[in-house]
């Protein structure tokens, strides 16, 4: 079963092709996205990546976590179950 690992405090310049590429060193990548801010289309620092199994989630976090990339220490952990934002529809207020 595939495990979703975040990964934080990424440098603005990186994509998901160069986001994968980090993390296909320690197992099968199945995605890699890059989140970005849907008003810039900037990079918003972060992103997930999805890992075949669970032992090349937590070998990918034992070598990535705290690790220097471009001048950053990466966060990588096991991803969160997105939370519940609540409100009426998710529209923007004024």
């Amino acid at each position: 079963m595939s495990k979703k690992l975040y990964v934080g405090n990424l440098s603005y310049g990186i994509d998901n092709r160069e986001l994968e590429e980090m993390f296909a060193a320690h197992g099968v990548v199945e995605s890699a996205t890059i989140i970005m801010d849907r008003d810039t289309g900037r990079s918003k620092g972060f992103g997930f990546v999805e890992m075949r199994n669970d032992h090349e989630a937590r070998t990918a976090i034992s070598v990535l976590h705290g690790r220097d990339f471009n001048g950053r220490g990466l966060t990588v952990n096991e991803a969160r179950p997105r939370e519940e934002r609540g409100g009426f529809g998710g529209g923007r207020r004024f």
